[in-house]
């Protein structure tokens, strides 16, 4: 795959044509645009590029369409035929079981897919060395992927929203409760940003596709387990004290329910910047060997 290097060369050729530009302008506004263009601006419009390309290159694929066809058929059977009768069966309008669903169907399968190519495959074809030589930063590399991988998944808790929309404006099964139905999207977005920061770290270590994409399912579903331990333990012990602390599924719990925990809202942002910060610094490494 050579989509972030072929990003980087659509910049550079775009910077080309923005030298000539400058080269007409005044000396004082020439000099004004190099100092700035270095700045936090350049590194998020590289971001861009290669995010676009990277959304582009995962629906070129199969990815993009597993990702949002296949999770939304596997939430459609969950949430209306299993167990048995579904969703007619709970005798009242809530999106519970989509709660319930969606951060197993991220962590297992969703998550791992969109992230497992993103700098794996780079360093396997060899294109990551090509992309560090040119005037693309690490961080925006970095931050380019993320986004990609990122807006797969709200794409696809983007399509989910036609639940609410069928269920209380098309068959009027009871009154909408708008606040549990923004808290809880908000919570699985908070989820997805965390949960696809620690998979772009996973496939920063590996060339390997397939090991990336086990070793973010396996850390990803052994955080929602931690949630199962904790329901499992009676009375306050410190096993449950840190089975609760770091598990993605208590973590979210509160959003389902309508609460807004911003704990629960640092936990996860922070996991999302200690793991990017964390694939930057493997990827900045490979200057060093």
């Amino acid at each position: 795959m050579t989509t972030a290097a072929e990003s980087a060369s659509e910049l550079d050729q775009s910077d080309e044509g923005n030298s000539t530009k400058e080269s007409r302008r005044p000396k004082a506004t020439q000099a004004r645009g190099t100092a700035d263009e270095p700045g936090f601006g350049y590194t998020l419009r590289m971001a861009f590029i290669i995010a676009t390309r990277e959304i582009r290159a995962l629906f070129d694929s199969l990815i993009g369409y597993v990702v949002i066809g296949g999770t939304s058929l596997a939430l459609g059977v969950y949430f209306f035929l299993m167990p048995a009768g579904g969703f007619w069966q709970v005798n009242r309008a809530s999106l519970g079981r989509l709660y319930d669903f969606m951060p197993w169907a991220l962590s297992a399968i969703v998550i791992p897919l969109v992230t497992m190519r993103a700098l794996a495959e780079e360093k396997r074809s060899g294109t990551l060395e090509l992309l560090i030589t040119m005037p693309v930063r690490d961080s925006s590399v970095i931050l380019g992927k993320f986004f990609a991988a990122f807006a797969m998944c709200l794409l696809l808790l983007l399509a989910t929203l036609l639940y609410p929309i069928v269920l209380f404006y098309g068959y009027h099964v009871g009154p909408i409760d708008s606040g549990t139905i923004w808290s809880g999207y908000l919570g699985l977005a908070l989820f997805a940003a965390a949960g696809t920061a620690v998979g772009m770290y996973f496939s920063s270590i590996t060339e390997s596709q397939i090991i990336a994409f086990f070793l973010t399912m396996g850390t990803l579903v052994s955080l929602q387990i931690l949630g199962l331990i904790v329901d499992s333990i009676q009375g306050q012990t410190i096993v449950a004290d840190v089975a609760s602390f770091l598990s993605f599924q208590s973590r979210f719990a509160p959003f389902g329910r309508g609460l807004i925990d911003t704990r629960a809202v640092v936990y996860f942002l922070s996991i999302t910047v200690i793991a990017l910060l964390a694939s930057f610094r493997q990827l900045e490494s490979r200057k060093w060997s």
